[in-house]
C-alpha cells in the first residue's frame, strides 16, 4: 500500500485533521448518506456523490479494500406528498427516482456503492433497533409514536457542538404531553390514512428519518466503522441524532471519522429548494458534460463552498480539454517512438526527474484531507512537463521510458479523480491513433505531390472520424471532437 500512514482527514467530531488509522488493517468501511428519492438530484446533491466517490477511489488507489455503503431514503414525507400530487404509489415513485439517480450518477462517473440499501427493505432491522432503545430506556412510546429522549444521552450535541440548553431556548416546538423535550426526535411514526405503513410493537407506522441510517450502517458495517460522510447540512440534526441513537444502543462509537462537504452557493447564498435557487443536474447536463461538472466540483477543496454559475463551468470545460489534449499529444509521441509496438513495453520502469516529483506531490495533495484542487494543479504540472519533454531532442528509448511513465501517472491520477482523459467515450484505441497518424502522413504526401483532391478527400475522411486538424509551429496536431 502507498503512503497510507501519512493520510490525514478532517474529522468534524474532533474539529481538526487527524491521521487516518483504519479499524481493521487494509480495510475501510464507509457510509455516505444518499438522496431522498422524490425528484431528480440537484447540483447540491451531486457534490457529495462526486467528492466521496473520489475519496473512495483514493483509498482503493492506496490499496485498501473498501466497503462503501450509500443508502436511499425511499420512505419519507416528501415522497408521500409528491406521490399524492402525481397520483402514484409512494414506493413506486421512489423506485422510479432511484433509477433516475443511477443515470445521473453514471453521467458523473460515480461508481456504484458496494451496497445501496433502501429503507423500505430494512424494516425489521429498523424496528429491532427502535425496540432496543425502548428497552434500554433511551426511547419512549407516546400515542403510537416512539421518540428518542435527548436528555437520556449525556453526550448529545458533541458533533454539532450544541448543548441542550441552547436547543431548548431556540426550539420552535413547545413541549407537549406527547413529547417530553422539544429536542426529542421521532424514531417511529404512527400511520396516517393513505400512507405506507408496517406492523410494529407500537402499531402500524413507519420510521423516522434518522433511525434508518443507524440501522442500515450497523447491518453492513458493524457497530463501529471507519468513516461516516455527507453534506455539512446533515451535521445537525441528522448525524447528531444518528450518533445519539447508535451509541446509546451499543455503547460504542458509531464512526471513527466524520467527513462533511461544503455547500454550493448561488450569489453567495446556499443552494436550496426553499430559496428556489437550486439547479437540477439534468438541466446542467444539457449544457455541460458530466465530466466537466465533475471537474468543476473537484476544482475546489471539498470542505470549502463553491459558488455556481455557467462561467465557472466554462472555465472547467477549458481546463479539462487542456488536460485531454496534453494526454493525446503524449500518446501521439509514444506511438511515434514505439511504432507498432505500443503496449508491449512495461509501464513499470523507474521515473525520471520532474515526473517522479509529480507523483510525490499528487500523493501529498490527496493525503492532506483529499485536496483535489491541489491534486488537479499537480495534474496540470504533469501536462506541462510532458508537453515540454515531447519537444526535447532525446533518443527514442529514453523518451519512451519517460513518456510511458508520464502516461501511467496521467491515467493513475485521472482514475483517482474519476476523470476521462479521452473525453466522454471509451478510451481511444491505439488502432485509432495509428490510423489517424497514417492518414495525416498520406495527406501531407499528397499535398507535397500537389494532389490536392486526394488531400481534401483525406481531410473529409478525418472529419467524418471526428478528427479536427490544427496547424502549429511544431507541425500538424489533431484532436477528437
Amino acid at each position: 500500500m502507498t503512503k497510507k500512514s501519512e493520510l490525514k482527514v478532517y474529522n468534524t467530531l474532533a474539529g481538526k485533521k487527524e491521521v487516518f488509522v483504519p479499524q481493521v488493517e487494509g480495510r475501510v468501511g464507509m457510509y455516505v448518506c444518499g438522496p431522498t428519492t422524490y425528484n431528480y438530484i440537484h447540483l447540491g446533491n451531486a457534490r457529495p456523490l462526486v467528492v466521496f466517490d473520489t475519496v473512495r477511489r483514493y483509498f482503493e488507489y492506496l490499496g485498501y479494500q473498501m466497503t462503501y455503503v450509500q443508502n436511499f431514503t425511499d420512505v419519507d414525507d416528501k415522497i408521500i406528498n409528491k406521490a399524492q400530487e402525481e397520483k402514484e404509489q409512494p414506493l413506486q415513485l421512489a423506485a422510479r427516482y432511484v433509477e433516475e439517480y443511477f443515470k445521473d450518477a453514471e453521467a458523473l462517473n460515480v461508481q456504484r456503492a458496494s451496497v445501496h440499501p433502501k429503507v423500505s427493505e430494512h424494516m425489521s432491522e429498523i424496528i429491532d433497533f427502535v425496540q432496543a432503545l425502548v428497552v434500554k430506556g433511551y426511547a419512549y412510546e407516546s400515542e403510537g409514536d416512539v421518540y428518542f429522549s435527548v436528555t437520556s444521552f449525556d453526550q448529545y450535541g458533541k458533533l454539532s457542538k450544541r448543548d441542550l440548553a441552547d436547543l431548548q431556548a431556540g426550539a420552535r416546538v413547545e413541549v407537549t404531553e406527547q413529547k417530553r423535550h422539544p429536542g426529542d426526535f421521532a424514531l417511529w411514526k404512527s400511520a396516517k390514512p393513505g400512507e405506507p405503513s408496517w406492523s410494529s410493537p407500537w402499531g402500524e407506522g413507519r420510521p423516522g428519518w434518522h433511525i434508518e441510517c443507524s440501522a442500515m450502517s450497523h447491518k453492513y458495517l458493524g457497530q463501529t466503522f471507519d468513516i461516516h460522510a455527507g453534506g455539512m447540512d446533515l451535521i445537525f440534526p441528522h448525524h447528531e441524532n444518528e450518533i445519539a441513537q447508535s451509541e446509546a444502543c451499543y455503547g460504542s462509537p458509531m464512526a471513527r471519522y466524520w467527513l462533511h462537504n461544503g455547500f454550493i452557493t448561488v450569489n453567495q447564498e446556499k443552494m436550496s429548494k426553499s430559496l428556489g435557487n437550486f439547479f437540477m443536474l439534468r438541466d446542467i447536463l444539457k449544457k455541460f458534460s458530466g465530466q466537466v461538472i465533475r471537474f468543476y466540483l473537484l476544482s475546489t477543496h471539498y470542505r470549502s463552498p463553491i459558488d455556481f454559475d455557467d462561467d465557472k463551468l466554462e472555465v472547467a470545460k477549458r481546463g479539462l480539454e487542456r488536460l485531454q489534449t496534453s494526454y493525446r499529444l503524449l500518446v501521439e509521441a509514444l506511438l511515434k517512438a514505439k511504432g507498432d509496438k505500443m503496449g508491449q513495453t512495461s509501464l513499470e520502469s523507474e521515473l525520471k526527474g520532474d515526473v517522479l516529483s509529480v507523483k510525490e506531490r499528487f500523493l501529498e495533495a490527496m493525503n492532506d484531507d483529499f485536496n483535489t484542487a491541489l491534486a488537479i494543479a499537480v495534474l496540470f504540472d504533469l501536462a506541462r512537463i510532458s508537453n515540454a519533454y515531447i519537444m526535447e531532442d532525446a533518443n527514442d528509448q529514453e523518451k519512451l521510458t519517460v513518456l510511458e511513465n508520464a502516461r501511467k501517472l496521467f491515467l493513475d491520477f485521472a482514475g483517482v479523480l474519476g476523470l476521462k482523459l479521452e473525453g466522454e467515450g471509451n478510451l481511444a484505441s491505439v488502432e485509432l491513433e495509428q490510423e489517424v497518424d497514417k492518414l495525416i502522413k498520406e495527406r501531407q504526401e499528397a499535398r507535397g505531390n500537389k494532389d490536392f483532391q486526394k488531400a481534401d478527400n483525406i481531410r473529409e475522411k478525418l472529419k467524418e472520424m471526428g478528427v479536427i486538424l490544427e496547424d502549429t509551429p511544431q507541425g500538424i496536431r489533431w484532436r477528437l471532437k
